[in-house]
């Protein structure tokens, strides 16, 4: 009897560090492909945890104990194990979102305009989302422009992304569960699969294979921002979440050295910083040192031409598709002009009716860009 009480007991303390194990980034967690496995656990989590407990109780009330203290100390331990690996080291009990959504405009914004936003405009509406405050919520639920956008950025791929939180028609809801291949993952309420973050692909469950639809967005400097659309809304601090956000720029400016969300200043390093870039099915990166050293990169993707300008504060940045072939770009405080034509910084026609055709790009660290646009081309 006692063997069944300890195999119980043993069995239930390792089940739930597997079930953590797979989904958060312990050392060599996120580099193997255990998303099935994983998913497994989660979902039968509760029949796993049931043989287990009646294991435990059959053992514990079926063997005569001399030194009954013994399993009982022995069960306060693993109960204790078990609720750290359940309620602290679980991704929504240690990032929470917004409990109190507040959004200023210029003459009342308290975030400081260096700072890094996800930019996004939907029907005429602008709003701006600090970096700063997506790195620690991971995911911010709004509506702009009468559209539910769900905005969302991983620290540790350096990946800023706003889907519409739209799933066969109907409004869905969803929590941080964990991550894979370093890149935080999202569970919807109603089916329980499991998203990417990256790509707002459903990567486990019964939607699996499903794409949440892209909102355009634009990774700017807020002063940058501000310049393009002066009457946009910022996201606010949360004062409930003050103390958990970032309170340096190292993570921003890439001066961080942490092991998960640091920088690598070389190129082509895991943890070196590229631009993305999707151009119909084909999608290619260009080193973000080369960007800052040129300023302006013409480049082929396929057979179309493209064009990457990164403006004065040397972190806002956008790509297009060019309006014809070897056109050139001259950039005059972040004014493009093509020929006689003038544009905005994102592509907006100031001279001319017609605007260039603006497309995917994102800043990030090369090993998310690598791993989850696996036939990416690169200008290495």
């Amino acid at each position: 009897m006692k063997k069944i009480f300890y195999t119980g007991l043993i069995g239930i303390l390792l089940f739930e560090i597997a079930n953590v194990f797979f989904i958060m980034p312990f050392p060599g967690s996120q580099r193997i492909n255990s998303i099935e496995i994983a998913y497994f656990l989660y979902k039968w989590r509760w029949i796993f945890r049931s043989i287990f407990l009646l294991l435990i109780l059959y053992g514990l009330f079926r063997t005569v104990w001399i030194r009954l203290w013994i399993p009982l100390v022995s069960l306060i331990v693993v109960l204790v194990a078990i609720y750290f690996l359940n309620f602290k080291m679980a991704a929504d009990h240690m990032f929470y979102q917004p409990k109190n959504l507040m959004f200023a405009d210029a003459a009342s914004n308290k975030v400081d305009t260096q700072r890094l936003v996800i930019g996004v405009i939907v029907n005429g509406e602008a709003k701006a989302y600090p970096i700063r405050f997506l790195g620690y919520h991971h995911q911010v639920q709004d509506v702009i422009g009468g559209k539910a956008v769900l905005v969302t950025y991983c620290t540790v791929c350096r990946t800023g992304r706003v889907f519409e939180p739209v799933v066969d028609g109907k409004h869905e809801r969803f929590r941080l569960v964990g991550m894979d291949h370093f890149n935080a993952m999202l569970e919807d309420v109603t089916t329980k699969s499991w998203w990417r973050q990256a790509t707002g692909e459903a990567i486990a469950g019964k939607l699996k294979g499903y794409k949440l639809p892209e909102v355009t967005s634009s990774q700017t400097s807020l002063a940058e921002w501000f310049r393009l659309y002066p009457h946009t809304s910022v996201m606010q601090a949360d004062s409930s979440y003050i103390s958990m956000y970032d309170t340096t720029l190292k993570y921003e400016n890439g001066t961080s050295r942490s092991s998960l969300t640091g920088t690598d200043s070389l190129s082509w390093k895991d943890k070196s910083w590229v631009i993305g870039v999707r151009a119909g099915n084909e999608s290619k990166a260009y080193d973000w040192n080369a960007l800052t050293k040129e300023r302006i990169i013409y480049d082929n993707i396929g057979e179309l031409p493209v064009m990457l300008v990164l403006a004065d504060d040397n972190k806002s940045f956008f790509a297009f598709e060019a309006p014809y072939k070897d056109a050139r770009i001259t950039m005059h405080h972040d004014t493009l002009s093509i020929g006689a034509y003038a544009y905005t910084l994102d592509g907006k026609g100031i001279n001319t009716s017609s605007s260039l055709k603006r497309l995917f790009a994102s800043q990030e660290f090369w090993h998310s860009w690598r791993t989850f646009n696996p036939n990416t081309l690169s200008d290495k």
